[in-house]
């Protein structure tokens, strides 16, 4: 019998993904870090039990409506939980924020730069006080009438339109126009309008040529065919539509992604000419604090903006006391480079959780569990000291604080450790250790033990002669001006700095053209899709030939079933209740939707017909529900397949199922499937790698698995220039590039440059005291 007070959570028989049964018992008001090598089984039981249940638990208490869903999305497959309080979700969303969305969105902070330009700000003589929504490009009282608030418009010039003008009209001068009869009937209506089809487009007048493609008039013309002699065709009243009017109307109202990519070929985005980019309406741009707009003002980086913030009447003091109050987190998570105007789709993922989890800090919330994934991800080990304090300050304010961590510093900060293993997919999904952090050490099967305690040293590696180098820049781009880098060609280069430092836009001024580069490959990890149709086995091609090794089975060949009956994407195999994704989605009121497993084919994606067909006792579905490494075992004499599968393994994904959807997936293990798909293509001449922090997500164990690949594509001839974080990493590098000294206009420069022993000793380095540490 559990009392009310129960100080654990405690979790019977969970069941999730690969969790075999797990019984655990987890401390309350603590900080507990959840640990093990990717695809252990970690994420299953601390956001796929622990996190789905509480809620779950807090639906149960809302309006029946949201009740029957939540009931389809499923309740997490554990025995029991008990101990458990409300629970709120940090996690490393992939869903990519709207273009309207930015830091001072995510974290409030424009809320209260509003509130302060409202009542404290300086107004025009005989100007009225603005509410503060007039403030906000998002709201139809502030944003500019011209560009509603996005801060550029959308233009299109002849040269666009036209790309070549010795053509004529009739044979499709206008590029912009759409194909089949609906262009046929546009050069109709021109033609009935009196205009010359058959000239080249250079020899139209200017005036005429500027009619075409731009005029706003929308003329309705009686249009007599040109008569076909195998079908009679009637007159019919045509209406005229520019060129550029037809592509913004088709960029802006179809619903087709084919359409708006072609319209979007003939546009170009330019600052508003009205609001200069600002997004805000004239009255808005006209009232001032401490001398500068609330555009200017959220165009500064938080830490400067802090600086400008001083109250001088009672009212503003109590505001700026305010925003500083908010902006002070922030910076202490090493988020100080960030302007509040700086887009929320171009952070990355570690960088909105730590903004999420700032705003945390001031919500006053305790009694709840904050469940958090991987927050060290994406920063530097000067950042990751703070980022203990802030989640000792979680904990302080009366909270329980569950972390999917792999860092060794936060794992070695927190007061219990959940370790799950062994290995990956079905080798792994057991707790090997709940309990103390030093009580890691006795547990012999415990590969997070062998990194913790230092049991497993770093192979000594010689330092390679580099080939030549590779020059780039000066570079002058956000942070960095007029910055010149030299990369050695034939070799691995680390790109180290703290968070904002100019390292991705260093390394993003790498192009094809540069001499010295040869084949550019750059791996990101933006995902490899984005619904669950698009999988591991379709992007990297091996599902093509498993279709064709279905196809040649003796009952596929009897029924005539051919490649495409194989495909959850065409008609005819495939479910069609779900249309092959094995998944419907469902609309949750005012909840983003959810997706739910199909109830016709139970998320099979296929018809029961396709699974009549077996290879070697498997059905298609069933091959797809096999983890990379069992698939090997399936596939081992089948060479296109066994091919890919090997790359896939090497690069330490054996425990993804070949059909995980990509919504699945983390950016991580996007990265991982990217750079597996290059590995099998077979390497023609000199190939430079860029990996952005390919090691984010990444057990220690992993790590190695990783690195192992990236020094074979070295010693192959290759070069490898990584943006790293990871210190073990860096110290096994042949030569390092150590942006900074500090985020945003604090860096921007190279501090030091050359082998890791030298780079260890720079003064001026954030990055050297850590890497000297891992080099021993």
């Amino acid at each position: 019998m559990h009392t009310p007070h129960d100080p654990f959570v405690r979790v019977r028989g969970a069941r999730e993904h690969n969790l075999q049964g797990v019984d655990v018992d987890i401390p309350r008001d603590a900080l507990v870090v959840f640990t093990g090598v990717s695809g252990s089984g970690k994420s299953s039981l601390a956001f796929g039990t622990v996190y789905a249940e509480a809620q779950r638990r807090y639906f149960e208490s809302v309006a029946p409506y949201a009740r029957r869903l939540i009931h389809q999305v499923g309740a997490p497959k554990v025995a029991e939980i008990s101990g458990l309080p409300p629970a709120v979700s940090l996690e490393q969303r992939r869903a990519a924020p709207t273009s309207r969305s930015s830091v001072g969105t995510v974290t409030n902070l424009s809320n209260s730069l509003r509130m302060l330009f409202s009542r404290a700000g300086t107004y025009p003589p005989g100007a009225e006080r603005l509410e503060s929504d007039a403030f906000s490009p998002n709201t139809a009282a502030g944003a500019c009438p011209r560009c509603h608030g996005i801060g550029r418009v959308h233009r299109t010039t002849e040269e666009l339109l036209v790309p070549d003008p010795s053509l004529s009209i009739r044979d499709g001068a206008i590029a912009a126009w759409p194909g089949a009869w609906q262009g046929k009937n546009l050069r109709d209506i021109l033609d009935a309008l009196g205009y010359d089809v058959d000239r080249p487009w250079r020899e139209l007048p200017a005036e005429q040529r500027r009619w075409i493609l731009f005029t706003d008039e929308q003329p309705v013309v009686t249009v007599h065919p040109v008569r076909d002699a195998d079908r009679i065709q009637r007159p019919y009243q045509g209406t005229y539509m520019s060129a550029r009017r037809y592509v913004l109307k088709t960029f802006a109202d179809s619903k087709s992604p084919a359409l708006r990519a072609k319209a979007e070929r003939f546009l170009v985005f330019a600052p508003c000419p009205d609001c200069g980019g600002s997004r805000l309406r004239p009255e808005a741009l006209a009232v001032t604090f401490a001398g500068r707009t609330i555009a200017e003002l959220a165009a500064l980086p938080l830490t400067e903006l802090a600086r400008t913030l001083q109250g001088t009447s009672e009212v503003a003091r109590v505001l700026t006391d305010d925003l500083k109050s908010r902006i002070a987190p922030v910076v202490e998570l090493g988020l100080g480079y960030l302007s509040l105007d700086r887009s929320a789709p171009t952070l990355s993922a570690g960088e909105l959780q730590r903004l999420r989890l700032a705003t945390q800090l001031r919500s006053g919330l305790f009694g709840v569990v904050y469940v958090l994934d991987e927050p060290s991800a994406g920063l530097h080990p000067a950042d990751t000291e703070a980022l203990i304090r802030v989640l000792g300050r979680l904990k302080a304010a009366g909270n329980s604080v569950f972390v999917v961590e792999h860092h060794l510093e936060v794992v070695r900060g927190a007061d219990w450790v959940v370790d799950v293993g062994p290995r990956a997919g079905e080798h792994g999904g057991r707790v090997l250790h709940s309990g103390p952090v030093a009580e890691l050490a006795e547990v012999e099967e415990s590969a997070t033990a062998r990194y913790l305690f230092g049991r497993s040293p770093a192979p000594a590696r010689a330092a390679r002669a580099p080939r030549g180098q590779l020059t780039v820049g000066p570079v002058t781009r956000h942070n960095l001006r007029g910055v010149t880098a030299a990369f050695p060609l034939g070799a691995l280069t680390a790109v180290t700095g703290v968070s904002g430092s100019g390292k991705s836009t260093l390394i993003g001024a790498i192009t094809e053209d540069l001499p010295g580069v040869g084949r550019l490959v750059s791996v990101d990890q933006r995902p490899i899709g984005r619904t669950p149709r698009s999988n591991l086995a379709t992007y990297t091609g091996l599902f093509d030939t498993v279709r064709k090794v279905f196809a040649g089975t003796e009952e596929a060949r009897r029924r005539g079933y051919g490649v495409g009956r194989f495909s959850f994407n065409v008609v005819g195999g495939r479910c069609e209740t779900c249309q092959g994704e094995g998944f419907v989605s469902v609309e949750l009121l005012s909840l983003p939707s959810t997706y739910a497993p199909c109830p016709d084919c139970g998320g099979a994606r296929y018809n029961p017909e396709t699974l009549e067909v077996a290879h070697r006792g498997r059905n298609i579905a069933q091959v797809l529900d096999l983890t990379v490494e069992g698939a090997a075992e399936f596939f081992a004499d089948t060479p296109a397949v066994a091919r890919s599968l090997a790359a896939l393994l090497d690069v330490g994904l054996g425990y993804l199922r070949l059909g995980q959807p990509a919504t699945e997936l983390s950016g991580g293990e996007a990265q991982r499937i990217k750079l597996a798909n290059e590995l099998q293509r077979g390497r023609r001449g000199h190939t430079l790698y860029l990996l952005d922090e390919p090691t984010t997500g990444l057990h220690p164990a992993d790590v190695e698995v990783l690195m192992r690949q990236l020094h074979g594509l070295v010693d192959a001839g290759h070069t490898v220039v990584v943006v790293e974080h990871d210190m073990s990493v860096v110290a096994g590098a042949d030569w390092v590039i150590d942006l900074g000294p500090g985020g945003g206009d604090a860096g921007g420069r190279i501090v030091a440059s050359g082998p890791p022993e030298q780079v260890a000793r720079a003064q001026e380095s954030a990055t050297a005291p850590y890497l000297a540490r891992a080099l021993g």
